[in-house]
């Protein structure tokens, strides 16, 4: 099948088969799992509401990868997650992990590359600076949207202005004062990214 720009329509009936309109077959979350490997757009929707469920099917096909022993999501990670969930930075969660994840994959192919012109040792060595780099890039992100160090958190944190969460003023400004410091984190992000 000729590939358009179009995302294929999945679609899901009670019974919970998954039917690809694109290729007329009912298909596994596996199938769609190789699909999202294959960059291969697609959008499910609920056969009888036409709800758009294509958020919890992904999620779906995460916890099915997570079941088979193929732990890529760290418990400390969930667990973080989780108590953003009704946090006054939910909001700014999906754009800052949709970030840090187009940051990953970038340094992905530099990995690949590495290694490739690498052997033995020096190959381990490239993974295990890489790793290291992404890890102080997400701790130091995370401390920046943390706005109250934790107990025994860093000194130097609560030492710095910018990282306080200011007083909100009464009446309009406190959507004026919620801009600036979403610019702020926008720019403190930029001058991460600029650092790994």
């Amino acid at each position: 099948m000729a590939k358009t720009n179009e995302p294929t329509i999945i679609k899901k009936y009670a019974n919970r088969r998954l039917y690809n309109t694109g290729t007329s077959t009912y298909v596994t979350l596996e199938d769609l799992a190789v699909m999202v490997k294959g960059e291969e757009d697609f959008v499910v929707y609920d056969a009888k509401s036409g709800e758009d469920i294509t958020r919890s099917v992904l999620t779906q096909i995460i916890f099915e990868q997570e079941g088979k022993g193929q732990n890529l999501l760290p418990v400390t990670f969930l667990r973080q997650l989780i108590r953003f969930y009704g946090d006054s930075m939910q909001g700014l969660v999906p754009s800052f992990l949709e970030y840090s994840m187009t940051s990953l994959t970038k340094e992905q192919e530099k990995l690949r590359s590495q290694m490739s012109e690498a052997f033995g040792a020096t190959a381990f060595e490239a993974i295990e600076d890489q790793v290291k780099r992404n890890t102080e890039m997400f701790e130091r992100a995370m401390k920046m949207f943390m706005p109250f160090p934790a107990a025994g958190g860093d000194p130097a944190a609560t030492a710095n202005p910018a990282s306080q969460a200011k007083p909100a003023k009464s009446g309009g400004n406190d959507l004026d004062d919620m801009k600036r410091q979403l610019e702020d984190m926008q720019k403190k992000i930029n001058q991460l990214s600029e650092k790994s």
